[in-house]
């Protein structure tokens, strides 16, 4: 790059579509204000200010599009043409980088004195309008749907993830519930096959029964007490002459089966005492294995639910908003962040807030972006606390986390649009801008922030009803 490229004249102007209209002495202000600089290929137009406004006079560049990975080509410009309109109006940072594909010349005019030329100059400012609305309008679907889009795929996979526990969970649970099955089948067979009386028969049952009760009763235990009276087990089981000692031991272990019990099993059963050992064991597993699949498929159900909740699926736009089980929606979609964390969430709903009408998936929206910045807030520790209360016809919900703040000069500009404390391609800056036009312009409400070290509370006011 080479700064001091040369002068600009007012003559120079004269082939930018932006200055017709202008006279010479109205040009030469613009290129008072300006500075040139050239740049090789591959250099940035945007570095080191990303919010001037650029005339680009000699060459041609190429835009390109921030999204975290690799710069992706939306677009290239050929001089004579300006580019950095939006940029140097709003003064935030653009998600698009400018980089010269060719040798170019380019004139640069700083954010502050580009909008006071603008304003300055009635005709530039209705070109430069008419360019910069369409432009942001597009920037801003484009982003707002790549949010939505990562806001997507980051909860696909995190869902993804807590359904394949469970899933994997049942699936594991089936097959050995297959093996344990089995087991019982061949064992009855062993018993026919030896000619085992009623009577002792009815005794090994009134055993199998007593240690499935026992099992139901069984006190939870540490690892240490489990893996003691698993080594006990194993001990008596190999006194008794059973091959398979150490698999048997964990389920008899864990029913609070003892060496007396065995003892007595090998008194009744005889020759047959590892099978009807095994018996007991498969039997004990099958029940352990049925209540596996019962809870696997219900953390299932539970997920399916608040999906199901979370996108308002097969109901109408307006609904019956109840703010308790939304919120709940929302921190199932979100377990995924919170679950390797030491994050806590506290919960004081209202129990006398009645439901109110609005649009529940934008809502659930809105409880996503804020619940989400409250956990990046907090990183890896902290609490995170959700209020609901009713105050006359409105209804109010604070979430508040006790992270660092949000510091002053931060503040005042988080719900503008495009405005980010996060790294390139990692927010748009849309997501809190988002929430309050669905709370204000959708549902008439109003969102608002008070932020100090320590307590950072985000305030949403709804009205109970939709005119």
């Amino acid at each position: 790059m080479t700064d001091a490229a040369g002068t600009l004249s007012a003559s120079d102007l004269e082939p930018f579509d932006l200055f017709s209209g202008l006279g010479e002495a109205e040009r030469a202000r613009w290129a008072s204000a300006a500075t040139v600089r050239e740049l090789a290929p591959g250099e940035s137009l945007t570095a080191p200010d990303p919010t001037r406004f650029h005339l680009i006079l000699e060459g041609t560049a190429e835009a390109r599009a921030l999204t975290g990975g690799e710069p992706e080509p939306v677009g290239s410009h050929v001089a004579p043409t300006w580019v950095g309109a939006v940029a140097a109006l709003t003064g935030s940072l653009s998600a698009v980088d400018m980089v010269a594909v060719t040798p170019i010349r380019v004139a640069d005019i700083p954010a502050a004195q580009f909008v006071d030329l603008v304003l300055a100059h009635r005709p530039v400012f209705e070109r430069v309008m008419a360019v910069v609305r369409p432009v942001a309008g597009r920037i801003a679907s484009v982003e707002q749907n790549r949010e939505r889009l990562a806001s997507l795929g980051t909860m696909a996979a995190g869902l993804a993830h807590e359904l394949n526990n469970p899933a994997a969970a049942a699936r594991r649970a089936a097959g050995d519930m297959a093996e344990a099955l089995e087991v019982l089948g061949s064992t009855l067979g062993v018993f026919l096959e030896s000619g085992i009386e009623r009577e002792q028969a009815g005794e090994l049952l009134a055993l199998q029964r007593q240690a499935m009760d026992a099992a139901k009763d069984a006190p939870p235990r540490s690892r240490l007490e489990a893996a003691d009276a698993e080594d006990g087990l194993f001990d008596a089981l190999s006194q008794l002459g059973i091959a398979q000692a150490a698999r048997l031991a964990e389920p008899l272990a864990a029913a609070g089966i003892g060496a007396d019990f065995l003892a007595r099993v090998g008194e009744l059963a005889g020759p047959l005492t590892p099978a009807a050992v095994g018996w007991i064991a498969a039997s004990l597993s099958a029940r352990e294995l049925a209540d596996e699949l019962i809870d696997s498929t219900a953390r299932m159900s539970a997920l399916v639910k608040a999906i199901k909740r979370y996108a308002y699926m097969d109901r109408g736009e307006v609904v019956a908003v109840d703010l308790r089980e939304d919120l709940e929606a929302t921190l199932t979609i979100l377990g995924h962040k919170l679950k390797h964390t030491r994050i806590t969430v506290q919960r004081d709903y209202d129990d006398a807030l009645p439901p109110l009408e609005g649009r529940g998936a934008e809502l659930n929206q809105v409880w996503t972006n804020l619940l989400d910045n409250a956990i990046d807030a907090l990183g890896q520790s902290g609490t995170i606390s959700i209020t609901t209360r009713r105050d006359g016809d409105c209804a109010e919900v604070d979430i508040a986390d006790d992270g660092p703040g949000i510091p002053d000069g931060v503040r005042e500009h988080i719900f503008d649009p495009f405005f980010t404390t996060k790294g390139v391609g990692q927010g748009s800056g849309l997501g809190l801008d988002t929430a309050r036009r669905i709370i204000a312009d959708r549902h008439h409400g109003s969102l608002s922030v008070s932020s100090a070290p320590g307590r950072t509370v985000f305030r949403v006011r709804l009205p109970l009803t939709q005119s």
